[in-house]
């Protein structure tokens, strides 16, 4: 018997098998485990309780827990679906599902598109899109004068709003996607296609093994 499940946390809140996980998302049982491991990691890294905070998922993407960040902040915000202001480990498993390598291009364009939505309003506003632009600006150390970053906003919105009425819904956005996929690069994490190889340390033996879903 493998020792994963008989360390497994079962009274934590949202805490689910990985053998339910691995059947509703593209990793297989053992790599739902080792997900499991990082989980523990960074669910730990300020309030041991088996959740993931706001300021722990910061603390793991910045390494700074009081560094605030838009996108991080949207990300957060979609990978707590349940809206009660932390991250589960089976929001955890299905959230990454999606930048799986072999997760379809819909999914990862509907996800990008949501983080866009910083409103969730259903529709993509220039001043969202202006927002995001910065941001991402900032984290990469790009200096570009006010001039130059609002014609990267206004030509890229007014590129994808075919439709011309000030904002870009879901179809218009995965059109602008298709002709620009270099927008979606980052919806895929490629280790994650095998991460008990990228946390060999995190290898256990499952009490089920993977053959047998």
């Amino acid at each position: 018997m493998g020792c994963f499940h008989s360390k497994s946390p079962k009274h934590i809140p949202g805490y689910e098998e990985p053998v339910i996980l691995a059947a509703e998302t593209l990793f297989s049982v053992s790599e739902v485990e080792a997900l499991y491991e990082l989980y523990k990691k960074i669910s730990s890294s300020i309030t041991d309780d088996g959740l993931i905070h706001k300021e722990e998922f910061q603390l793991a993407l910045f390494r700074n827990r009081n560094k605030r960040n838009l996108f991080a902040d949207r990300v957060f915000d979609i990978f707590d679906y349940k809206r009660n202001g932390v991250i589960e480990f089976g929001e955890f498993v299905r959230s990454l599902g999606i930048f799986h390598p072999n997760a379809s291009v819909a999914d990862k364009v509907s996800f990008a598109f949501r983080v866009y939505d910083l409103r969730s309003t259903g529709f993509i506003k220039r001043e969202e899109l202006r927002e995001m632009v910065l941001t991402l600006l900032h984290e990469s150390d790009v200096v570009l004068s006010e001039e130059y970053i609002e014609m990267i906003v206004n030509k890229t919105f007014d590129d994808a709003d075919k439709k011309g009425d000030g904002k870009i819904d879901l179809d218009e956005w995965k059109e602008f996607v298709s002709q620009n996929p270099s927008l979606i690069k980052n919806m895929t994490l490629p280790y994650l296609k095998d991460i008990t190889l990228a946390f060999p340390s995190f290898v256990v033996r499952s009490e089920v093994e993977d053959s047998d879903l």
